[in-house]
């Protein structure tokens, strides 16, 4: 651990905090100053005047003298405190309310509780807050603070007058005095006491509570009663928040700012402090003149007030105590609270040391866990390197090179500490390097940092990156990375952190690296697609049309690094020979992939009848064995969504794999779009001349049926819907034909649109623009609303001064039939503002108040991990979970599947699972000679495990009914059986045609031995077992009717070498998707909460 601190103290392992109340004694006892503070000047004859606010022996007051009392320099002496005697006894405000608390707690007159801590009641409250003091407070203050009457001996409590009796100290009566309470008020900071009925003739009805008078009393509560009120008398007694003795902080906690000339600006507390000295001295002064009581009051009341406001100056009811300027003076008080205070702002979280910011601009030649620094960056951050044997060679010419040239370094660092630093040309035999000596170097490429873009709402906000130094002063880096961060490159800023010692390297390359961010537990899918002008160029690049030639086929493979160096054989050879785009993606996917997805155009009724296999359209995407067969690929396949292309990778192929891929993709298609071209111009905006006339007389269509409506509600003829006014029918019904001519004009300009059209092709790929951008720009803007309503009358009866009174007509009431490339109306324009303005101030609404949810959510939950033990407890050790998420998932490793027996009839479901070793033709057709000879002359044995089987499957049919009772069968598990299988088939080269050498029983064993290694909750107690089942139900139930016999022979056709590759993949899948893998990491924010209820 490199300790940054420069004090020589030794360190100790704090065992507890104790809270309390500093006692008088103790602030005299570690107070520096003998005698206190007592004059509020601070320099006499030009040397700080002992006794004084700014007395030497409190700390070091510039760089050249030494403290008085450690005789410690600037940098190691820590300050010590002073104190200051207060003539009289002031209140304390942050102690105010407890003061007044305790106050009708206990008698005027006695100090005695007002109720005897013999009383049932109060013993109720004695044991039931047995360790929550302040609980136990605010029950005896509500016992309390209806006695209006100390009691005298024990008539409330008849049933202690027995051993009162006989004990000769009396001691069981409690001994109250018997007089009347008053009532205590506050003004001010004044309290004052005010009596219904009155003890004695002489006495006053009311009176000022002095802090005397308050001391007084609470001093004369006994120990034992202060625990009774929940205090520790050790750490906290009464009395003590009543203040005798101010502490004077040290002067490092207020310096004097050195204004240019001679003049030194005092702090705002050394004001405050000034202040109570001078009111303390007058007080003390005029204390020993003998000077009248009326003074005397309003001495200690300018007292009371100046140790007030230097503590809280923001004390409602009470002029803020401001300097010359009228600037309020900032109080101890505020130094602490808020966001900017001592405690968020600079111990939660504080501004960091080797840390980096500039702007962010993009660079498609990166991969995803690549950040481009700048040099002027590199060159300023360093890394402490440890001088070893191995890297002393390498260490020794940067130290040569020095600071000034990179890469070099900026320091060494010795064994004993010293620091030699290389900036100012350090004498040759300095720079002598020894194993364990430290440098630190600049950083080069392959440095891991971390890379945050605020807010930071998710873990992804913050991942790892390698460094590559570049040339120019912005930090660069691949666009897909922008989707986790929500940065775009209209002048973001972003931050960059090196981590300081090979610990927090090795975390990041194991937790925290851009690849290993790929997909999130709050919706176990990437978060990170292909976007931009790759994602426009891959749907253009894998059409069916598409063909490239010799020389661009072996000019794009040189970008491709997994390149094997083999030209694959052309789809067409003659007259000369081209490759297809399909041909081309289908080298970039790396390794055994398999997958079926569709095309953001694919038609629902295609994937039943005779198009199921071939789609005329092209939109069925089949990738089969790494190859890409069929198919346009586009934000479906590509995106950030559950089961995509880059999800099946990064499960199948690990994350380091699917890393490149990002990289791979972008490298050869953008270089494929430098020859292919994509461009976008006004012409992608215009439609023909016929659809401009369809769009013309839809909207003519619209209006002309608007003004019917009308007409009708101004006869009286509009029948109101049920549960609306005659109003919200009519408006009803007005929406309903704006929109519906929006959306048809906007589907005709959609059609009218050619398969070449620009806009349109970036649409259909996802990478930019929705249906409703073209129907906008091409069509009619549409209807425009204010809160959920056409736009309101803001003149008399009128939107605009431009329209006539009472115009419910589209166009006064914010219907906008022009298009963006037409132009609108100044009316319209007004109008479409309106409606923009609203959404600007919703979206700043929203992030104020997300964000403060947010920071509630985590600040009740990040104590929350899981634990060694695999349980999932807070900070203090109570138990949240048994297993995090009940089932011992991470939600990286799990995916959607589908349980094969809920939906199924009794029938169908025994026609497809139930295994009949009698079925002669059956055997044949799926096994070969040897296993079916088995079978037939099998004894009861294998008859036996095949019924138990049957049985088995039946059971978690009714089981996974009972959970499902609506047959929904979605569920979310690890280890995608029916992908694994194929993968095996393709691995095996298996035909569902061919037989299979596999044993039933053989696959009975399998599935049994695959699901006794899955074992989520360990222990062989009865309450163990019954957890694991549990957490294990739906997963056993999923692998045995995937994995049951019938299936693997009849429709799978394994043979015993791919079902036991298939089981040992299944394990392997198993095993990782355990989230105690990475002890103690913390279980995310609310987003994964979130997540998870979805």
């Amino acid at each position: 651990m490199i300790d940054g601190s420069d004090s020589k103290a030794p360190l100790l392992e704090p065992k507890k905090i104790q809270f309390g109340i500093l006692s008088p004694d103790e602030i005299r006892r570690f107070s520096v100053t003998e005698g206190g503070i007592r004059y509020p000047e601070i320099y006499e004859g030009g040397r700080p005047k002992l006794g004084g606010l700014m007395d030497p022996r409190q700390g070091v007051i510039d760089r050249m003298s030494r403290c008085q009392s450690c005789a410690g320099n600037m940098v190691e002496c820590p300050g010590h405190f002073g104190h200051l005697d207060l003539a009289k006894p002031v209140f304390h405000i942050g102690f105010l309310t407890k003061t007044m608390k305790i106050l009708r707690c206990v008698c005027f007159f006695c100090s005695k509780l007002l109720v005897s801590p013999n009383h049932p009641k109060m013993r109720e409250i004695i044991l039931k807050s047995k360790g929550q003091p302040r609980k136990r407070l605010s029950h005896v203050y509500d016992l309390c603070k209806g006695k209006m009457i100390c009691e005298g001996g024990d008539e409330m409590d008849p049933l202690e007058e027995d051993p009162s009796a006989i004990d000769p100290n009396k001691k069981a009566t409690h001994g109250g005095c018997s007089r009347y309470q008053p009532n205590i008020k506050r003004i001010g900071l004044e309290l004052h006491a005010e009596w219904k009925h009155i003890n004695e003739d002489s006495q006053e009805k009311k009176m000022i509570l002095t802090a005397e008078k308050v001391h007084e009393i609470l001093r004369n509560i006994t120990d034992e009663e202060c625990y009774v009120l929940g205090m520790d008398p050790k750490y906290a007694r009464p009395d003590w928040m009543i203040m005798t003795v101010l502490p004077v902080p040290p002067l490092c906690v207020r310096p004097a700012v050195v204004m240019f000339g001679s003049a030194r600006n005092q702090d705002d507390l050394t004001h405050k402090l000034a202040d109570i000295v001078k009111a303390n001295n007058e007080l003390i002064r005029n204390e020993q003149a003998g000077a009248a009581a009326h003074i005397i009051a309003e001495n200690i009341k300018m007292l009371q007030y100046h140790v007030a406001t230097f503590i809280d100056n923001d004390i409602p009811g009470l002029p803020k105590a401001v300097q010359k300027s009228g600037r309020p003076l900032k109080a101890v008080k505020a130094r602490l609270k808020s966001k900017e205070g001592r405690i968020r702002g600079n111990l939660m979280g504080k501004r960091v040391d080797f840390s980096a910011r500039t702007v962010i601009t993009p660079d498609p030649n990166l991969r995803i866990d690549q950040l481009g620094v700048p040099r002027s960056i590199a060159q300023n951050l360093t890394f402490p390197e440890i001088v070893t044997p191995f890297n002393i060679d390498k260490m020794q010419e940067l130290v040569q090179r020095g600071n000034s040239q990179y890469p070099g370094a900026k320091y060494i660092i010795r064994d004993n500490g010293e620091r030699i630093d290389l900036r100012y040309h350090p004498k040759s035999s300095d720079l002598h390097l020894q194993c364990g000596y430290k440098v630190e170097r600049h950083i080069r490429d392959g440095d891991l940092v971390i890379f945050n873009r605020q807010p930071t709402l998710h873990k992804m906000s913050m991942m790892g990156h390698r460094v590559k130094v570049l040339p120019w002063s912005t930090f660069r880096m691949n666009l897909s990375c922008t989707t986790p961060y929500n940065a775009d490159f209209d002048g973001d800023e972003m931050n960059m952190h090196v981590p300081q010692s090979m610990e927090t390297r090795a975390e990041i390359e194991h937790l925290h690296v851009t690849p290993r961010m790929v997909v999130t537990p709050q919706a176990n899918r990437p978060v990170m697609g292909i976007v931009q002008d790759t994602l426009t160029a891959v749907r253009k690049m894998t059409k069916r049309d598409v063909f490239i030639e010799k020389e661009q086929m072996m000019d794009l493979l040189m970008h491709l690094p997994l390149w094997d160096g083999k030209m694959p054989l052309p789809a067409i050879i003659r007259p000369r020979p081209l490759w297809t785009g399909k041909q081309l993606f289908s080298l970039i996917i790396p390794g055994n992939v398999n997958l079926i997805r569709t095309h953001a155009t694919h038609p629902d009724d295609e994937d039943k009848g005779p198009y199921q296999w071939i789609s005329p359209g092209d939109t069925k995407v089949l990738i089969e064995h790494g190859d890409l067969i069929m198919g346009i690929l586009c934000k479906k396949t590509l995106g950030a969504s559950a089961g995509s292309l880059l999800h099946i990778i990064w499960l199948e192929l690990g994350h380091d794999i699917c890393g490149k891929f990002y990289g791979n993709i972008q490298t050869v298609v953008n270089n494929w779009l430098l020859i292919e071209g994509h461009s976008i111009g006004i012409g992608d905006t215009i439609a023909d001349p016929q659809t401009y006339v369809d769009i013309q007389n839809t909207i003519k269509k619209a209006k002309e049926e608007v003004i019917e409506v009308i007409q009708k509600a101004h006869n009286d003829e509009l029948e109101p819907t049920p549960g609306n006014t005659l109003r919200q029918t009519f408006e009803n019904m007005v929406n309903r034909i704006l929109n519906d001519a929006r959306d048809k004009t906007g589907a005709s300009a959609k059609k009218s649109l050619t398969e070449y059209n620009n806009l349109k092709a970036m649409v259909v790929a996802g990478s930019k623009g929705s249906n409703i951008n073209i129907s906008q720009v091409i069509a009619c803007v549409g209807q425009q609303n204010v809160e959920g309503k056409r736009i309101p009358f803001g003149f008399r009866k009128r939107t605009l001064p431009h329209f006539i009174k009472d115009d419910y007509g589209p166009e006064s009431k914010g219907f906008v039939e022009n298009s963006y490339l037409a132009g609108l109306t100044p009316s319209e324009f007004y109008f479409h503002a309106m409606g923009g303005r609203e959404g600007l101030i919703d979206t700043a609404v929203k992030t104020a108040e997300t964000g403060y949810i947010q920071r509630r959510l985590i600040k009740a939950m990040e104590s929350v991990m899981v634990n060694y033990d695999a349980t999932v407890r807070n900070s203090v050790g109570q138990l949240i979970q048994l297993r995090y998420g009940e089932d011992g998932l991470a939600a990286e490793y799990v995916e959607f599947q589908q349980l094969p027996t809920v939906k199924p009839s009794n029938d169908n479901f025994e026609y497809r699972f139930k295994f009949d070793p009698a079925d002669e033709r059956f055997l044949r057709r799926c096994f070969n000679e040897d296993v079916t000879r088995d079978i037939m002359g099998a004894g009861g044995e294998i008859i036996s495990e095949l019924e138990k089987e049957w049985e088995q499957l039946v059971c978690d049919r009714d089981a996974a009914r009972a959970i499902f009772p609506t047959g929904e069968s979605k569920v979310v598990l690890p280890c995608n059986l029916h992908r694994m299988i194929w993968n095996a088939q393709k691995v095996f080269h298996l035909s569902t045609r061919n037989t299979t050498d596999l044993h039933p029983i053989r696959v009975i064993q399998g599935v049994r031995e695959l699901l006794e290694k899955c074992v989520i909750v360990q222990g062989e107690d009865k309450l163990s077992k019954q957890a694991n089942s549990n957490a294990t139900l739906l997963f056993g139930c999923l692998v045995r009717s995937t994995l049951c016999t019938r299936r693997v022979a009849e429709e799978w056709r394994l043979t015993s070498e791919a079902f036991e590759w298939l089981l040992g993949n299944a394990t392997q899948s198993s095993t990782a998707s355990r989230p105690f893998r990475n002890r103690n990491e913390g279980i995310g924010s609310e987003e994964e909460f979130l997540g998870d209820a979805g």
